[in-house]
């Protein structure tokens, strides 16, 4: 977004894909492409998008020449202080506000600088000038503000000693929680994150409806990002999720989704809580997340790590700045957020203070911005290879069994199911379509036996797979009294077949007048006896037997 000469923001998030590849003569194998982007081409992009930006504002502008109304210039009434202020407090007290900026605490800090404000307030040449304390305070923070600046462009350091380019110490810790399916604490600088996931099955994810869609929608893969007040040191309530913390999530969502496979199926929740923040939390949910998606086994093309970059404009001098912490997002000129594997970047997020930004700085904050990736991404992976998976991690076993068998396995409404669940202990999941079964638990033994379980039913149960398709209705009336044959009998009823064709199902409560607790006390497989057709619809016909 930009106006016709400036771009104010940018925004970009990689779209997965997937290629079959050759391996074989004749045998293809399936392969996931997160699809990043490199940093030549997002410039060469953004610079496509500029030019069509100029285009679609020139023709705004010319579209609505006719409607504006006049112009009418209204002057700029700036807050300001008197400057002899402010040269005073620079004088006398510049040594006093350094060693405050070096308070990397943000309460810390503000507190340093108010005590500062106040002892300033209260000496001679304040008192005899009935200088407020506000005025003071004002002055305080404008001089805080060069000298951060400053020591950036001159001095090429910064609040807390590093370079230019220099990255927070990083500590890494992962499945530290013991009952959460997978956790990584993230630690960089005094920035912490702790980034937990939550693994269940395709069923479990977020429903949700869209104006142009029909049907309801399902998301499966969730990232929450949660900002507590303790995190910058402020005791204050808990309210609802805010702006800020939808937005750093949905960034974070954005940088990882490209790289799970997209032939994974089951539901995916990471959860970042930022137990401390001093700057680039967002950036650290996705390193966090990342290694999280990475101890809960969920298959991933790459590691993802973020960096939050800075920018310090002066006059013709500026600075790009690497791994900013908050100081020097709240008086720099610039902050941007990349986040991507060792191969390219998945998502960025760039909000630009300075009204534009020449493409070519552009592309040394990207290359600057790798540099600090490609060093996360080393200490990232060096962690991945020692990680052991929580005990808590839901294991999972699949099969796969003739769909027409799943009716069996079910039972009547749903009883053979859930004997086995609670036998078990398991989670069952029956795909209908490929007939997949997945079977999930904490026990393995059990998780086994109840596959075992299920295909036993399913050998001792005839497949419908080469029946053919029968119209019903073209063949059988209402009324018609039939020879039938009992091929198999369920838990609710028994399936018969038909002198034209087809099978029909005689219900349970449709045996007999009297009530029948088990069809095999009535029925066994093999038995013709005389059925009247009840219903009768295209793909299916109701039966009735007076036994």
């Amino acid at each position: 977004a930009g106006s016709k000469d400036e771009l104010l923001m940018i925004e970009m998030k990689a779209i997965s894909s997937s290629d079959l590849v050759e391996v074989d003569l004749e045998a293809f194998t399936k392969v996931h492409k997160t699809n990043e982007m490199n940093e030549d081409d997002l410039v060469d992009a953004i610079e496509f998008a500029q030019k069509a930006l100029k285009e679609a504002n020139e023709t705004y502008e010319k579209a609505f020449e006719s409607i504006c109304k006049q112009k009418v210039d209204v002057p700029l009434v700036e807050f300001t202080i008197d400057e002899k202020v402010i040269e005073y407090v620079r004088e006398k007290y510049s040594n006093e506000v350094k060693n405050a900026i070096k308070k990397l605490a943000k309460s810390e800090r503000a507190g340093q600088l108010k005590e500062l404000a106040k002892l300033i307030s209260q000496d001679e040449y304040c008192t005899e000038n009935e200088i407020e304390f506000d005025v003071v305070y004002e002055a305080v923070s404008i001089v805080k503000r060069e000298l951060v600046r400053t020591m950036i462009i001159d001095e090429k350091l910064r609040a807390d000693g590093r370079g230019l380019k220099d990255v927070r110490p990083i500590n890494i810790e992962t499945n530290i929680l013991p009952s959460a399916h997978s956790s990584c604490l993230f630690t960089r600088g005094e920035t912490q994150a702790l980034v937990v996931g939550t693994l269940a099955g395709p069923k479990d994810g977020q429903m949700y409806e869209l104006l142009t869609q029909k049907s309801t929608l399902m998301e499966n893969f969730m990232v929450h990002y949660n900002f507590p007040g303790f995190s910058v040191g402020e005791a204050k309530p808990i309210f609802g999720v805010g702006r800020r913390e939808l937005g750093h999530g949905n960034l974070a969502k954005k940088a990882l989704e490209a790289t799970i496979d997209k032939d994974y199926a089951e539901t995916v929740r990471l959860v970042s809580e930022i137990l401390e923040s001093n700057g680039s939390s967002s950036m650290a949910t996705v390193c966090g997340g990342s290694l999280a998606l990475k101890a809960a086994g969920v298959p991933v093309s790459s590691l993802v790590a973020g960096v939050a970059m800075g920018m310090i404009v002066e006059d013709d001098k500026y600075c790009v700045l690497t791994d900013i912490m908050g100081l020097e997002d709240h008086d720099g000129d610039m902050d941007f957020k990349v986040a991507g594997t060792k191969d390219g970047i998945t998502a960025l997020q760039m909000d630009i203070k300075l009204g534009g930004i020449e493409l070519s700085v552009l592309k040394e904050a990207l290359l600057q911005a790798k540099e600090g990736r490609l060093h996360i991404l080393g200490l990232m992976e060096e962690v991945s290879k020692d990680i052991v998976p929580s005990e808590a991690l839901p294991l999972i076993e699949q099969f796969t069994i003739d769909p027409s068998k799943f009716m069996v396995i079910i039972g009547k409404a749903g009883a053979t199911i859930k004997e086995i669940i609670e036998k078990f202990s398991v989670s069952i999941d029956l795909d209908r379509d490929s007939g997949n079964v997945k079977v999930s638990g904490d026990n393995k033994q059990n998780i086994l036996d109840a596959c075992e379980h299920i295909k036993s039913i399913s050998k001792n149960t005839s497949s419908r797979k080469d029946t053919k398709e029968v119209n019903f209705e073209k063949l059988y009336t209402e009324g018609d009294v039939l020879k039938g044959k009992v091929e198999r009998i369920v838990d609710f009823g028994a399936f018969m077949s038909l002198p034209k064709g087809g099978e029909g199902l005689l219900h349970i409560s449709k045996i007999s007048k009297k009530r029948v607790n088990n069809v095999n006390d009535i029925l066994s497989v093999g038995q013709e006896l005389d059925i009247t057709v009840l219903k009768v619809k295209k793909d299916r016909i109701e039966l009735l037997a007076d036994l």
